[in-house]
């Protein structure tokens, strides 16, 4: 049921993540934690904050001439994912549950690697899962797949948590994804004409979310499982 709230108090950042980061949450970031990892490693690596300044604990970024990498961490499962960009465009994107990985990986890209190269050398690049297998082509996972990597970046940074959040619902998974206006809009078609009338949702800071469900109607919550339950009880029949 929404929460009701007019001075919400800033939520930890990191509360979310202590089941599957505790060493996250024990180095306070993760920019810490990745930093200790490219360290131990001997990379020479200088990780930087990802702004905005909200985004600070949970997504660290670290650059070299053209090539930058961003890092996050997954909600609900534990994951890093590693976004390898060149002129800001991603070249290659994949997850790890190992943090030591995703610094080797980072470094390898900055140094100056081949994405083919790359790839080969860290195989979870380029599948989005720590499996290591393929993402399908489909348009609708192609849509979620950038949406991803936009929202690990600064321009869609205050819905990257509520994105994360719906990519894990496989009812919502399996809609078309988009932005408009600072919303998280679902279709159930990936082509024009878009479908309307489905359930959205944007940030509006401390944690806290908006829904407006298809009849119009405004609703309030705070966190993500109940922005995404409310989204879901909202969807109306096929």
């Amino acid at each position: 049921m929404p929460e009701e709230h007019t001075d919400a108090q800033p939520a930890d950042p990191l509360r979310a993540y202590e089941e599957f980061y505790p060493e996250v949450v024990r180095a306070g970031s993760l920019r810490h934690a990745l930093q200790a990892a490219a360290d131990r490693a001997g990379c020479g690596l200088a990780i930087e904050l990802m702004p905005p300044p909200r985004w600070r604990h949970v997504l660290a970024r670290a650059r070299s001439g053209n090539r930058s990498v961003i890092v996050s961490m997954t909600l609900g499962r534990r994951s890093f994912a590693v976004n390898c960009r060149a002129d800001g465009v991603p070249v290659a994107r994949g997850g790890t549950a190992d943090l030591s990985e995703a610094a080797g990986a980072l470094h390898s890209w900055l140094r100056g690697l081949r994405v083919p190269d790359l790839t080969a050398q860290w195989p979870f690049l380029g599948s989005g899962e720590p499996s290591g297998a393929a993402e399908p082509d489909d348009a609708v996972s192609v849509e979620w797949r950038q949406l991803r990597a936009s929202a690990a970046g600064p321009l869609y940074a205050p819905l990257y948590e509520l994105v994360e959040a719906a990519f894990a619902e496989p009812r919502l998974r399996a809609l078309s994804p988009g932005t408009s206006h600072d919303w998280l809009r679902f279709s159930r078609r990936a082509t024009r004409p878009r479908c309307t009338g489905l359930p959205m949702a944007r940030a509006i800071g401390n944690g806290r979310y908006q829904v407006r469900t298809h009849e119009g109607r405004m609703h309030e919550t705070t966190g993500t499982a109940g922005t995404i339950a409310l989204i879901l009880d909202g969807l109306p029949e096929e």
